[in-house]
């Protein structure tokens, strides 16, 4: 475990692991948090993570931790850090293993009352229609050359394919494919995990989540995005299942076996890298793009299987509901960027691992319909708790390189939290809050209790003061679907 450096507070909001705390550090770490959340993270070696960021070659301005920051592989869980596209790597690490594991919230024109009486039913066909669980088979299966199309076509494939609608892909960050894709970068063990995984949930953290518009912050976005109060809606969240975790596999041990061959020790041996002009920095970063197409496809066929369990609950057609996709976001993914650095423009590779991009209004990157606002920002809570719909602001580019937290975060590990909590116990405080739980495994319950995670209302607190993102909407449970 990486030694813990200690922290400088810059202001209430803001800390700092000074440059001369860690040996090899090129630049400054910076952490957003307070004294509630901080508690959680002291002695926690996710700051040593932080630190060890910043010794990267090319790393530009400081290295970045959300205040949902966690242990992770090499990077912490919540960070962000930003690399010179000349002088600067490229580390799977920092994308995580689960690449373009990400959220999306899909809006509906049913409110709670109607919701309600039929909710076990609806929990029940969405768990039918979207296959969840370790290894969850039973997801549309993919030819060879299908699959080739889903990594280079991303959530437009599957649009094209019967799996949504064609105004669903304007509402997804990079339109639901990410350019530069290159499938022949992904091996065959990668396409074999993924060849009957499209449109499953999948395990651990990933959820289907059936929530009510509880509070609305600015009444105005809110409206455009489709969530006055009372309104049903549902929110998503998994990634690019086993596909994407056998192409990180596959470019650590690619880069380390370049790092061995070139004599090259890094502080830590998780943070494997390549430069992004090398050869095998390319091939990642092509591999990367294909892994994030099939989450976004994912997402767009797990979308086409909730509308058909709405539709067959409330017995109408699935337009006449609504169920509109509001936003997809990806949490776990590096892209180039154009950001400021040292009072000049510059493009960078931006990694984002646990954290999500929060562009601010006029920005082209964010959808027409949403520019006045900003980018909408979804950030999960557990499955006892709030969510939240939050708004990129100007500061975010000027302190995150446009980036926010991603969730609550965890405070337990897995393994601690099942030693901890008990299945029925959290399924009974669950339902005394009238919640519906439905998950493939007993383990799928306790892993994600409600005490395994920050305080989401602290998390999103420290966001807004930070200058990261705006509040715009809370969103409470009244069902979920866990793997």
């Amino acid at each position: 475990m990486p030694p813990v450096p200690p922290l400088v507070r810059l202001d209430e909001f803001t800390y700092q692991i000074p440059r001369d705390e860690a040996a090899g550090m090129r630049v400054p770490g910076v952490l957003f948090s307070d004294e509630a959340l901080l508690g959680g993270v002291a002695g926690d070696p996710s700051l040593g993570q932080l630190a060890n960021v910043a010794t990267l070659p090319g790393i530009e301005a400081h290295a970045l931790a959300m205040p949902d920051i966690h242990f992770g592989y090499g990077f912490p869980v919540g960070g962000v850090a930003a690399f010179g596209l000349d002088d600067g790597v490229v580390s799977p690490g920092g994308i995580g293993y689960d690449i373009n594991c990400g959220v999306r919230l899909i809006r509906s024109s049913l409110t709670v009352e109607e919701v309600r009486p039929r909710l076990p039913a609806l929990m029940e066909r969405l768990y039918r229609e979207v296959p969840s669980g370790v290894g969850s088979h039973g997801g549309r299966p993919l030819a060879p050359r299908e699959m080739d199309e889903v990594l280079s076509g991303g959530a437009r494939w599957a649009v094209e394919h019967g799996l949504g609608r064609t105004e669903d892909l304007a509402f997804q960050e990079e339109e639901g494919c990410l350019a530069g894709a290159d499938p022949a970068g992904v091996s065959d063990a990668a396409r074999k995990r993924g060849t009957k995984q499209l449109g499953t949930l999948g395990s651990g953290n990933h959820f289907l989540e059936v929530q009510a518009v509880d509070r609305t912050f600015d009444p105005a976005f809110a409206e455009t995005l489709g969530l006055p109060p009372g309104r049903v809606v549902v929110m998503l969240h998994t990634g690019s299942r086993g596909l994407g975790h056998q192409v990180a596999t596959d470019f650590i041990q690619r880069m380390d076996r370049r790092l061995a061959r070139d004599g090259v020790t890094l502080v830590d041996r998780q943070l494997s890298c390549a430069p992004i002009a090398s050869e095998d920095g390319q091939a990642y970063l092509g591999a990367m793009a294909a892994g994030a197409n099939f989450a976004w496809a994912n997402r767009q066929a797990i979308t086409a299987g909730v509308r058909r369990a709405f539709s067959a609950v409330f017995e109408r057609p699935d337009r006449d509901l609504d169920l509109a996709v509001v936003y997809d976001i990806a949490h776990n993914i590096a892209k180039v960027e154009e950001h400021r650095v040292d009072g000049g423009s510059k493009r960078l590779l931006v990694h984002r691992k646990g954290a999500t991009r929060a562009f601010p209004a006029g920005r082209d990157e964010v959808p027409s319909t949403y520019r006045p606002h900003g980018q909408p920002v979804l950030i999960p809570g557990d499955m006892g708790t709030a969510s939240y719909v939050l708004a990129g602001l100007p500061t975010s580019m000027e302190r995150s390189f446009g980036s926010s937290c991603h969730g609550a975060g965890r405070r337990l590990s897995r393994h601690a939290a099942n030693r901890t909590f008990r299945y029925d116990e959290v399924t009974r405080k669950l339902a005394q809050q009238g919640i519906v739980v439905r998950s493939a495994t007993r383990e799928g319950v306790t892993e994600e209790a409600p005490g395994a995670y920050k305080d989401v209302e602290e998390v999103v607190r420290v966001a807004e003061g930070a200058g990261l993102t705006k509040r715009v909407a809370r969103l409470v449970p009244l069902g979920v679907v866990k793997g």
